[in-house]
């Protein structure tokens, strides 16, 4: 890990991957209707997709990005998934759109550091990773407005 923003985000990361699996583990028991939906969301986005991130300068071979971009990718991240699964929870859908837009703005920032990587089969893998997740944040969105519609 490269620095402060780093170490915390995979931190996070793991956290969340261990987070979701609780949640996993009681939604049948407490009949949480959304549980898997937010099992799913907490492993794969917000911890899964953290510890890529927080490791991609190590992963490429690659310069960090500079300190302040690294922070404003930091909070992007985590603050985007926080207003998403509010947004879904809460069935308010421009809460998750805004969550949706912090997403969207941290995968442009994690791909700008992809850029002068030493590794490239591994920079293709990442960019392609962020492109699915990017592409996922629109379908998200629609599911949750229609969701908040039949609610």
């Amino acid at each position: 890990m490269n620095g402060a923003p780093e170490r915390l985000g995979y931190a996070a990361g793991v956290g969340f991957i261990v987070l979701g699996g609780l949640v996993a583990a009681v939604a049948g028991p407490l009949h949480f209707d959304r549980g898997s939906w937010l099992a799913a969301y907490l492993v794969l986005v917000c911890g899964v997709a953290q510890c890529a991130i927080s490791s991609q300068s190590r992963i490429l071979g690659a310069a960090p990005l500079p300190p302040a971009q690294r922070w404003a990718l930091f909070g992007c991240w985590n603050t985007g998934n926080a207003l998403v699964i509010v947004g879904a929870l809460v069935s308010i859908p421009l809460i998750t759109d805004a969550g949706g837009l912090l997403l969207v703005a941290g995968l442009a920032l994690a791909g700008a550091g992809t850029r002068h990587s030493q590794r490239l089969m591994m920079a293709l893998l990442l960019r392609a990773f962020y492109l699915v997740l990017v592409v996922s944040v629109p379908v998200g969105l629609v599911l949750s407005h229609l969701r908040a519609a039949h609610t």
